[in-house]
């Protein structure tokens, strides 16, 4: 069986490797050359990926940037980006892009799942038309299904293997073809009964996460104010040994779902003469957090009498989450743009992202990011990255995400 994967990045390649692992022939599309240039030498550009794993199956993947490869595959996964307008509405842009390009060769009995996050009814109103332009009938001719995905990059106590995947088939049969292909690289399946509910299924655990983050923000913000230590509430609020879930406050949400995937359900919503005010109120508050941050970094700079215009700003990370160089969506950007912004003469340490060229900035070695820096800002905590010594090497310090509390590094402003 040959297996056709739309979208080479972190769901993408993942996906690519398994199914070659377990025998199978690839046929992997992308319309970046770049990525199919480094498929073709096996060079992983995924940091789940090792690349020894992938050169390991690079005979079983054929890489393409022409979706007329994927004619000959069995089933074909759709995993394209499903990124926001820049007024925050939908862009299935790169989602129907893929779809024309498989409706020119999709052939009877052909299995294709669609894993983007999107709004429920995506699979049944807008690829199912589509592909059935190709003249094949959608749950008669060939198979469609949703199946979201999970991928958390940088994590490794759950895998693809290991995390249960959710499957809704347009029809019983459908779901069926989707189930028995994905048994292949995951140890369990979770049928749903239709693709609508496993678009939902996707849009409430992330929903679930920016709630509750935009909860416990909004609570640090106000115990600012009232003069809590946040950490120490949030920190007492966990022993509670039921009814109660840790989140941690921090400078807003990054990567490629959370501050996404909201908007996807409360624009769906509007359809529905509904507004999903909870929904709606997260990114609001989570939107504000590098606001908040940059008023903390005012703050802090006038109470020693500096302005924030000239003065050295550090940063310590600036990727989305710990351990891996994604910058989609960090908050770090914004709180950049808005120090650019003020004047700020800036400067950043990230182990995992050498350059952010949209911003005209490179990074720079922890020791040169530091010299010399007036204010220090820990903004995503990487492991290996001396913290607590930034801290002490530079007169002032605000730690957003409270990694140097309780560990002698006192002089650090916390959020």
């Amino acid at each position: 069986m040959c297996v056709g994967i739309i979208g080479m990045g972190y769901v993408g390649l993942p996906l690519a490797v398994a199914f070659a692992e377990e025998g199978r022939d690839v046929v992997a599309v992308d319309v970046d050359p770049r990525k199919i240039d480094a498929l073709r030498a096996g060079e992983s550009y995924v940091e789940d990926i090792a690349t020894a794993r992938l050169a390991a199956v690079r005979d079983r993947i054929e890489a393409s940037t022409r979706p007329e490869a994927l004619a000959a595959c069995d089933a074909v996964l759709i995993c394209v980006p499903t990124p926001l307008t820049p007024n925050r509405e939908p862009d299935l842009g790169p989602l129907l892009s893929a779809t024309r390009g498989l409706t020119g060769v999709l052939r009877a009995g052909q299995l294709v799942v669609l894993e983007s996050t999107t709004y429920p009814g995506t699979t049944r109103e807008r690829l199912a038309p589509m592909l059935e332009e190709s003249g094949l009938v959608a749950g008669r001719d060939f198979n469609l299904a949703f199946s979201p995905e999970r991928v958390d990059p940088g994590r490794t106590d759950f895998t693809l293997r290991t995390t249960p995947k959710v499957v809704g088939g347009l029809t019983e049969a459908c779901g069926d073809r989707a189930e028995a292909l994905y048994g292949e690289v995951c140890d369990t399946i979770v049928r749903v009964s239709t693709p609508d509910a496993a678009e939902l299924t996707k849009l409430l655990e992330n929903i679930f996460r920016s709630v509750n983050i935009a909860l416990v923000n909004e609570l640090a913000m106000l115990a600012d104010r009232m003069g809590i230590d946040i950490w120490e509430v949030v920190d007492a609020a966990a022993t509670k040994p039921y009814g109660f879930m840790r989140f941690e406050p921090g400078p807003g949400m990054g990567g490629h779902c959370l501050p996404v995937d909201p908007f996807y359900l409360s624009w769906r919503a509007r359809e529905f003469d509904m507004t999903t005010e909870f929904v709606e109120l997260a990114g609001k508050v989570n939107q504000h957090m590098p606001y908040h941050c940059v008023a903390r970094i005012e703050q802090l700079l006038n109470d020693a009498s500096k302005p924030v215009r000239g003065s050295r700003i550090a940063l310590l990370g600036v990727s989305y989450k710990p351990g891996v160089g994604d910058v989609r969506e960090s908050p770090a950007l914004k709180i950049l743009t808005l120090l650019q912004g003020l004047g700020a003469e800036l400067t950043y340490h990230d182990p995992h992202v050498a350059e952010l060229p949209d911003l005209g900035l490179a990074g720079s070695g922890y020791d040169d990011a530091l010299a010399g820096a007036d204010l220090v800002v820990i903004v995503t905590a990487h492991p290996g990255v001396d913290h607590e010594g930034a801290v002490a090497r530079v007169p002032l310090a605000l730690d957003l995400r409270g990694v140097t509390r309780g560990a002698g590094a006192r002089r650090a402003v916390l959020l």
